[in-house]
């Protein structure tokens, strides 16, 4: 046994237990200033991802240098709660304020949709191009054209098809069901009360009134003049009418530059290249970040739970 400088015995023991503690509660300490810095870089890049993901940083903000042809995607149904006009004007507008932009290209790939919202852009392309008169807009047909797609393209300055692009339709429906004979098979009565003689306007379980089919008729004759009108003021001189111009057809892209519904073949990238003459396409498209998607499908499924008719019908440009 040996003694310290005080005489009094060393115990060696607890020395070497205190040493063993304290290394541990250093140890300890060092993992967890590594494990909050660990976290840290963990929960940075979830908030980047998420913000990335929502939009909320815009990766479009960076300028652009050097002329550039801009292009606005128009991509399914025209509706308010899907391609709505909103969301197309919105890229139009930036498309076209870009002191860089030599040209706009429209690129569409729609089937048809509302009346409203396919007027609504058709109007503000006209607004746009008489307010930039140097910037022309082309619309380039992908794989249809038709009906409110054809509603909004007839405001373009020019329209480029494929050969097999699908165009035309020019014309109005307004489709649904009657169940009346059915409901009298099986024994069902229909109690509809209503305060307004019209006011069961077209009700599918109720037999078809002559005034109210009369009335229906009537909208859409005025909705399908109000189409030709645009129609003919777009194309102009270049469309040859014949009695199945506005008849509802549809015709392949070669048949409609032979009618005058188009000008000629070609490309998004082709019209840039070789019409607009600035290769590069920078992309005007307004995209929905995950809030706008969640909130939006949050919300038509709550629609679909709490309102679930059982029979829908169609009123527009189809």
């Amino acid at each position: 046994m040996s003694s310290d400088d005080s005489g009094k015995p060393e115990n060696w023991e607890r020395k070497v237990l205190e040493k063993l503690a304290l290394s541990a509660l250093q140890e300890q300490r060092r993992s967890r200033h590594w494990g909050i810095f660990f976290k840290l870089i963990g929960f940075s890049f979830l908030f980047l991802v998420l913000f990335l993901s929502m939009g909320w940083i815009n990766k479009g903000e960076a300028p652009l240098s050097g002329k550039h042809t801009a292009l606005v995607e128009l991509q399914g149904v025209i509706a308010s709660d899907q391609v709505s006009a909103d969301k197309i004007i919105s890229g139009l507008q930036e498309a076209f304020k870009d002191k860089n932009t030599k040209g706009v290209i429209l690129r569409i790939n729609s089937p048809g949709g509302s009346p409203v919202q396919a007027g609504y852009i058709n109007d503000e392309i006209k607004r746009l191009r008489g307010k930039h008169p140097n910037i022309p807009l082309y619309a380039v047909v992908e794989d249809i054209c038709a009906s409110g797609g054809y509603y909004v393209a007839a405001a373009a300055d020019r329209i480029y098809v494929d050969k097999a692009s699908m165009i035309g339709s020019i014309g109005v429906l307004m489709d649904g069901f009657g169940f009346t004979q059915g409901m009298e098979k099986l024994g069902v009565e229909r109690r509809l009360l209503t305060a307004g003689a019209n006011k069961g306007f077209l009700d599918p379980f109720s037999p078809m009134d002559a005034n109210q089919k009369a009335l229906a008729q009537g909208m859409l004759d005025d909705i399908h003049q109000q189409f030709i009108q645009v129609v003919r003021q777009g194309r102009g001189k270049r469309l040859k009418e014949t009695p199945d111009t506005f008849s509802g057809l549809i015709w392949t892209g070669e048949k409609g530059i032979q009618m005058g519904l188009a000008d000629a073949l070609g490309s998004a990238e082709y019209v840039a290249r070789e019409v607009i003459k600035a290769e590069e396409i920078v992309d005007f498209t307004p995209q929905e970040g995950f809030a706008e998607r969640f909130s939006k499908r949050f919300g038509v499924a709550m629609a679909n739970t709490l309102i679930s008719p059982l029979v829908r019908s169609g009123f527009g440009l189809h």
